[in-house]
């Protein structure tokens, strides 16, 4: 008989380590966690890598409530941001203190010459009642839910499977009231539920409408969101990119997307300033994401993208050693910005065309061998081959200027070479165009404009793909529009200018019928649309542009639009022979008169 019983005390709990490497996971051992390798790993001389940490599942008490609320016009109450704000508060901040483009000059707002000192932040919080409901019509019929997934999701998932276009109305998921929650999503990422509510919508809405393919994950997700968890630029022009575009859509967010941006461009500062010891993976992610708030969500003047970019180049050639998945990727995408911005901008690329054939499709990680993708590039889709002869296309109108120049300051030998150059050139340009066809995949052809297999069977993802292909031929013709027009200096009712014009507005139309990726169409499509004239043209430009407009909801689109509406009206009001029917640079005057500079990515 036991005369006591001795009580154990309590047992501590293991901690396990939940953001090891892969070889100690693998090995079921502690892992110290170090980077770029733990010890373990040092000792036997491995390749040390790290994934996502997932989010824990565990029971929450109360019911989860989401950082957004959705009011459909019945009677609801308030919720507010509980978590407490840890920030120091800021009174009395402008818009202008935050980086606001549109009085300062290019260098001075490139993250290379940004003080790090400023302690210029706008406050996050509102004055006013914290009350998030989303604004628009009031039209029932265009609300529709998106509800979230279960928490265990991952953040380098799978593609979200349903649409983009149905997150546009109601992009962040609203807890149920009935229900109980595990340990909410991306809980790693932030402490408050409005930040994790960005975060989700960055994942499961932004990042899927600006790539094309993503069969086994997204980029985004797979390879630039895991470096926000050691650099804070990342997290917060994470942030940024994800509050601009929910305010675009008029949804009220305790923290604005300017702070978020603010303190983006001054961590990126002083990463800058560290020199040689900053990875610079993370400074090329940290940038990309500032140039896509800049280009697709900022309002105003997006003057500091050209700051960005010479930033982003300057690294990307002074970078050594061996190649990432990551660098890769953010290398084919300040390639493209480069050569849109060039157009956009009548300025010259930054970087140097690269040569015929060395451009070859970027598929997201772990991609099938076997696929009817494999011939779609994750950001340039079917015109991968394109891309070499677009960015010649970019620097024409560069060098058509100098031309000019050299000739109003007679510099007779200076120009005949120029002109020689510029005439050779275009020539070869027209010629790369007229033979140009999209690359299509193994076994695939096109019959009477409809994508068809060889053995007449279903084609997989036939719908993706016949969007995609129309994307690249769209980019195709309206680059025939910008070489006549812009460069040769044609007249818009001339017949070869009209023929282009309608079929890059058909291709872009089809773009969205079949409901695909549209992140680039905005520049084939505002090209085509400037220069239409016939009632035809404008109404298919205008059901374009709508359904670009309700899948993206960007900014830049909206402002893109109104230009060609203010062109399309002085052109009615103006006579044929008019200056200002042959003005080539019409729609740049109408941009500058709106005090705007869209870059049309």
């Amino acid at each position: 008989m036991l005369l006591y019983t001795k009580i154990a005390p309590p047992k501590v709990p293991k901690r396990r380590s939940r953001a090891g490497c892969t070889f100690c996971k693998e090995k079921k051992k502690k892992c110290d966690e170090r980077r770029p390798q733990c010890a373990r790993c040092a000792e036997k001389e491995l390749q040390c890598t790290y994934e996502a940490v997932k989010p824990r599942q565990r029971r929450k008490r109360e019911p989860l409530q989401s950082g957004f609320v959705q009011d459909h016009g019945g009677a609801r109450g308030p919720i507010y941001d509980q978590d407490e704000w840890r920030e120091a508060l800021v009174d009395e901040i402008s818009e202008s203190d935050c980086l606001s483009p549109m009085d300062a000059k290019l260098d001075a707002m490139s993250p290379m010459n940004f003080s790090t000192t400023s302690d210029n932040a706008l406050s996050p919080i509102d004055r006013g009642s914290a009350i998030y409901e989303y604004g628009g019509t009031g039209d029932a019929t265009r609300i529709r839910d998106v509800v979230r997934r279960s928490s265990n999701v991952s953040v380098v998932g799978h593609a979200r499977s349903l649409q983009p276009d149905l997150a546009m109305i109601a992009p962040c998921p609203v807890a149920s009231p009935t229900l109980e929650f595990v340990l909410p999503a991306f809980s790693e990422f932030s402490e408050r539920s409005n930040r994790r509510a960005l975060v989700d919508h960055f994942c499961n809405v932004l990042s899927h409408l600006i790539v094309f393919r993503e069969e086994s994950g997204n980029p985004f997700q797979q390879l630039v969101l895991p470096l926000s968890h050691r650099s804070s630029p990342i997290m917060n022009a994470v942030y940024a990119l994800a509050s601009a575009h929910l305010e675009y859509r008029g949804i009220e967010t305790p923290e604005k997307s300017l702070y978020f941006h603010n303190r983006a461009i001054q961590g990126l500062a002083r990463l800058i300033e560290q020199e040689g010891n900053v990875d610079k993976t993370e400074l090329l992610a940290a940038i990309m994401l500032l140039v896509y708030y800049e280009v697709l969500v900022q309002r105003g003047r997006s003057s500091i993208v050209d700051g960005h970019l010479k930033g982003a180049l300057t690294i990307m050639s002074s970078a050594q050693g061996e190649s990432t998945p990551a660098s890769l990727f953010l290398e084919r995408a300040f390639r493209f910005y480069d050569v849109i911005t060039a157009l956009s901008l009548g300025s010259a690329p930054l970087s140097t065309a690269p040569a015929a054939g060395c451009l070859i499709p970027f598929p997201p990680m772990d991609a099938p061998a076997v696929s009817p993708l494999s011939n779609v590039d994750t950001l340039l889709g079917m015109a991968t081959t394109l891309w070499p002869i677009m960015h010649r296309l970019s620097n024409l109108l560069s060098l058509k200027n100098d031309i000019e120049r050299a000739s109003r300051e007679n510099q007779a030998s200076k120009s005949a070479v120029l002109r020689m150059e510029f005439e050779s050139t275009s020539q070869a340009i027209e010629t790369a165009l007229t033979q140009w066809e999209p690359c299509l995949p193994p076994n695939i052809a096109v019959q009477d404009g409809v994508l068809v297999g060889s053995s007449q069977e279903d084609i997989p993802e036939q719908q993706l793909l016949q969007s995609i292909q129309h994307n690249a031929l769209a980019y195709r013709h309206s680059a025939f529009v910008y070489l006549y027009r812009t460069i040769y200096g044609y007249p818009a009712r001339r017949e070869v200018v009209q023929k282009h014009a309608h079929t890059a507005l058909v291709h872009c139309v089809e773009t969205v019928t079949h409901r695909g990726p549209m992140g680039a169409l905005l520049w084939p499509l505002f090209v085509a649309a400037c220069e239409a004239i016939s009632t035809e043209d404008r109404s298919l430009a205008q059901s374009a542009f709508a359904g670009i407009d309700q899948r993206q909801g960007m900014t830049n689109i909206g402002q893109a639009w109104k230009i060609v509406q203010e062109v399309w009206k002085r052109l009615d009001q103006a006579s044929e022979g008019s200056p200002e029917a042959q003005d080539i640079d019409l729609w740049r005057r109408v941009s500058a008169e709106m005090g705007v500079s869209i870059i049309f990515g």
